[in-house]
């Protein structure tokens, strides 16, 4: 798994891509927001400026994305991050500290996520649209048939006992337990998702909580009065005072979805839940003397 960046270059990165604010008319193109620790170029639509601006921060690109020819409103702004990210952080895209040029952090308005770039000294940032590889990810994910539980234990058909380990299992299949793969391309940028579930949370109905990581054990005769090794539940009540007679749960799968994005050098995590729910019909044994 990819890592998106170090903790350090995580609070950077968001502290330095909160939208900036844009030139007034008269600085378009320019540097229009300076601090300690950024300086943040603001790309407008419009003529085009060459040359770089002050500290080595690069000129705004004529066209920049969004907006439309000749409009005076700033669409992405650039922030030189200062301090730099470690030498061996992603950010740097391939380049090296003995390149004349530094990582900067975009901001678009009318796009999802926050990107970083690479520029040369006295070169205008790419015109291009940000793309955030997250969001196709999160498309490519949206593709896979992903389900909730097929639950098999407890059976809405079953009898269970007060104070009687429960076994709880689901039937796993590729579409309610993984993996599944895919992938989706946006501005030529193709990013490849594969999931699986990690952990099933059972809330069972009488106001507890089982996490199992994995689908759990079948129960077979041969266990006897055992509990389940790795997915189980034992009720203290009987279900006849809950509406219909019954606990009413859900199993609700955690999907991690794993995506990488190669021609960005990028890739990350992300999790997607589904649920399912079940009934448990659960009576106190009747002792007769």
């Amino acid at each position: 798994m990819l890592r998106r960046a170090t903790a350090a270059a995580v609070a950077l990165l968001a502290g330095a891509l909160a939208p900036a604010a844009h030139a007034d008319g008269g600085q378009d193109g320019g540097i229009c927001e300076g601090t300690a620790l950024t300086i943040t170029v603001c790309a407008s639509d419009g003529g085009s400026t060459s040359g770089a601006g002050g500290n080595g921060a690069p000129a705004a690109p004529a066209g920049a994305s969004g907006g439309s020819s000749g409009s005076s409103t700033p669409s992405c702004t650039y922030t030189r991050l200062d301090p730099q990210p470690p030498a061996e952080n992603m950010f740097w895209k391939g380049h090296d500290r003995s390149e004349q040029g530094a990582v900067y952090g975009v901001h678009c308005p009318d796009q999802q996520g926050a990107r970083t770039v690479w520029i040369a000294d006295g070169q205008a940032p790419d015109a291009a649209p940000v793309i955030d590889p997250e969001a196709v990810a999160r498309r490519a994910a949206a593709s896979m048939r992903l389900e909730g539980p097929t639950v098999a234990s407890p059976r809405a058909a079953g009898t269970y006992v007060v104070g009687m380990p429960m076994w709880m299992w689901a039937t796993p299949s590729r579409s309610t337990f993984g993996p599944a793969t895919a992938s989706a391309t946006a501005g030529g940028v193709t990013v490849t998702a594969t999931t699986k579930v990690t952990r099933v949370r059972w809330a069972m109905g009488d106001g507890t909580t089982v996490t199992c990581h994995g689908p759990g054990t079948p129960y077979r005769k041969s266990h006897e009065v055992t509990s389940s090794p790795d997915c189980g539940h034992l009720y203290e009540r009987p279900s006849s005072e809950q509406p219909g007679g019954r606990f009413k749960g859900t199993a609700t799968a955690t999907w991690t979805v794993t995506w990488t994005a190669p021609a960005l050098n990028d890739g990350g995590t992300f999790t997607e839940t589904r649920q399912t729910p079940f009934t448990a019909d659960v009576h106190e044994v009747q002792v007769v003397n």
